[in-house]
């Protein structure tokens, strides 16, 4: 198998550095309205849902999935909306409330570090109630490359005509200076009809509950990676939607539905490192807390770089990389595009240490303590281990 190399310079535009964000202030048509008028949207891997020409894209490359953000002071909402791929709220800062229904008759709070993910074709919102009066930060993954926009409640298209405010028949946004015409109806996307809102699946507090993972339910695995047991490494696992990296067995993801991506932490101790390895799906790494050193490639010349708190770390497939805590324990979540359980090579002198440590993977890509295993399942599980030439 070829394996990309990553030059430094390549290492750097794939790194979406706070001071890399620019927000976007009227993404959506509800920007103007009283209450939401504050909102900063950010798209960081893909242009997301936005309706406006205006908005930055850090990475427009396809990934499989976009991620973006949303910055909004106490107080401030987005508006009821529904997507037709899946969206997953990552929850950096404050406490949010999320409302959802044919209104927003159902609302449940949910603070950071949180992961909540709301079905498709459900109007949804969200208001940040955070008892300090801070700006919060809520990160958002989105199925597919391409999300097909959004559809937003009748409601909202009709306050947003107050303020000159319309969607053309494409979902994009258009303005109009105070006091001039309408645009044509004939130009303009057609409100959602109350019977198809009518027709739209429900869903209760418990179902919404148990599409959420706070901070204190992450199941941290110990088992979660080969090179765990290495002096000096000890990266940890808590999977949240579907099957990632993980190679603990006994991996339970709280979400198994189809996504189009895997969701998952992965905590490292201060000065702790997951080693050398290589996956063959796109990955996008943000870093909750702390500090993440990426040090890139194989072969050749290593490539480092410092990804701090807030950023976006796009990594492609097939290309060798390793992550490092530094000033501090880590907290990163991993994105990887797929729905299928994925696979990660290990550089082959990490394989010979674990060995040496009494581990290896089994037949089935999982971690196992290699003394109880037969020669046969060890001979398989090492085909497992690193990558075919």
């Amino acid at each position: 198998m070829k394996t990309k190399i990553i030059s430094a310079e390549e290492a750097r535009k794939r790194l979406v550095a706070p001071e890399d964000m620019v927000s976007c202030s009227v993404a959506f048509i509800d920007c103007k309205l009283p209450g939401s008028h504050l909102k900063q949207n950010y798209s960081f891997i893909g242009p997301g849902v936005t309706q406006s020409s205006s908005q930055v894209v850090n990475i427009p490359e396809p990934h499989g999935f976009n991620i973006g953000a949303a910055a909004m002071p106490k107080g401030v909402t987005n508006n009821l909306h529904l997507h037709f791929t899946a969206e997953v709220f990552l929850i950096h800062e404050g406490t949010w409330r999320f409302r959802w229904g044919p209104n927003g008759e159902n609302e449940a709070d949910f603070s950071a570090p949180a992961i909540l993910s709301i079905p498709t074709w459900i109007f949804r919102g969200f208001t940040n109630v955070s008892p300090e009066d801070t700006c919060g930060m809520v990160y958002t993954v989105l199925g597919g490359d391409n999300t097909g926009g959004i559809i937003w409640h009748p409601s909202i298209l009709n306050a947003a005509r107050e303020y000159g405010l319309y969607l053309s028949k494409d979902n994009m946004l258009i303005e109009t200076a105070p006091g001039a015409p309408a645009p044509d109806e004939s130009e303009l996307l057609t409100p959602l009809a109350p019977d198809e809102i009518a027709a739209l699946r429900e869903w209760t507090p418990d179902e919404m509950r148990a599409r959420a993972v706070t901070g204190e339910e992450r199941r941290w695995s110990k088992d979660a990676l080969l090179d765990a047991i290495l002096p000096g490494h000890g990266g940890e696992i808590a999977p949240v939607i579907g099957y990632g990296i993980s190679q603990d067995r006994n991996a339970a993801p709280a979400l198994t539905d189809p996504h189009g991506f895997s969701v998952e932490w992965l905590r490292l101790a201060d000065n702790h490192l997951m080693g050398r390895h290589l996956c063959q799906d796109t990955q996008v790494l943000m870093v909750f807390k702390g500090t993440l050193e990426i040090s890139w490639n194989l072969d050749g010349e290593t490539v480092t770089q410092t990804a701090t708190e807030r950023s976006v770390a796009s990594i492609p497939a097939n290309c060798w990389r390793s992550y490092r805590a530094v000033d501090g324990e880590a907290e990163v979540i991993i994105t990887t595009a797929g729905d299928q359980r994925k696979r990660i090579w290990w550089d082959p002198a990490i394989c010979q240490q674990a060995r040496q440590h009494d581990r290896c993977l089994d037949p089935d890509g999982y971690v196992a303590k290699a003394s109880i295993l037969p020669i046969t399942a060890r001979r398989a599980g090492a085909a497992l281990e690193t990558l075919p030439l």
